[in-house]
């Protein structure tokens, strides 16, 4: 069963049949880092399925994966390149980052596509050569790459971690806040179904982080919810990542490939906070619709 992280997460609320559970063998999930605490819930609702965590584009089909040998020790890693993908970390002048530092995945090999259709523009801006050392050459060998602007690193042993795309990455009081850190934080919420933390400006604190937020068969008043989650995120979130503003909703809005669509969710609430804003949480604030 293959999925990607918001339908994983409504499949682990669901109530599954016993013949259903004990006879799926294998799961994958692409298309976003799988939350670890939804990770926990499907091993635990199919105990006899393996789970294959992979990572990739649409420009370069899947680049890795983490074998599930690995998962116990490093559940948040999406692993190493799959065989005939090759993957690096590089700084923004194009040097290899060292381990535990942050820098933008860049794929080459012969999974990598040669650019967009008729849209030579937009292909130079992404696909662009990289010379790599040879392994059997004294001279670099030059391959086209193609620039992620995924946001990762790798450890000692050379496993990638995923932090965000560079694009969607906050920044608020000074600090570069990973959407996702805030996202797996409210996952752990029991209510919580499905939740987007986003950055929209603001003219104190740089990006402000506002939260979109799907409940698992609400049942409570939604000032109510809002209360809860504003008191969960002060006990397990520190000061600069606390939300101003929280957003409740039935269902969020996905795009084609059944992913959360940030870019529109964003849209909606730029310019949402005027110059006299002041940095704090409102409980109050109406909820907005698409």
């Amino acid at each position: 069963l293959a999925a990607v992280p918001p339908l994983w997460q409504q499949l682990a609320k669901l109530n599954w049949q016993d013949k259903d559970r004990v006879n799926l063998r294998y799961f994958t999930n692409s298309g976003g880092a799988m939350p670890t605490t939804t990770l926990a819930q499907l091993r635990q609702i199919f105990p006899n399925a393996t789970p294959y965590l992979m990572y990739g584009l649409t420009e370069a089909f899947r680049s890795t994966y983490l074998d599930p040998t690995e998962i116990d020790k490093r559940p948040q890693s999406i692993g190493k390149a799959i065989p005939g993908a090759e993957v690096l970390v590089l700084r923004s002048d194009g040097t290899l980052c060292d381990a535990m530092e942050q820098g933008e995945l860049v794929h080459f090999g012969v999974h990598v596509a040669q650019g967009y259709w008729r849209d030579p523009e937009r292909t130079q801006q992404k696909f662009r050569p990289l010379s790599v050392p040879s392994h059997n050459q004294q001279s670099p060998e030059t391959h086209t790459a193609v620039w992620s602007g995924d946001r990762v690193y790798r450890d000692d042993e050379g496993f990638i971690y995923f932090i965000a795309r560079a694009d969607e990455m906050i920044k608020t009081s000074g600090y570069r806040v990973s959407p996702e850190e805030i996202e797996e934080v409210l996952l752990q919420h029991p209510q919580v179904l499905e939740v987007v933390a986003l950055g929209a400006p603001h003219p104190q604190l740089g990006d402000a982080i506002i939260l979109v937020v799907v409940f698992d068969e609400q049942q409570q008043d939604e000032i109510e919810l809002k209360k809860e989650i504003e008191a969960f995120c002060k006990k397990q979130l520190p000061n600069f990542m606390q939300p101003q503003h929280i957003v409740i909703q039935a269902e969020l809005t996905k795009n084609a490939n059944g992913k959360q669509d940030r870019a529109r969710l964003k849209s909606r609430f730029h310019g949402f906070f005027s110059p006299q804003d002041p940095p704090i949480i409102s409980t109050l604030d109406p909820q907005i619709s698409d």
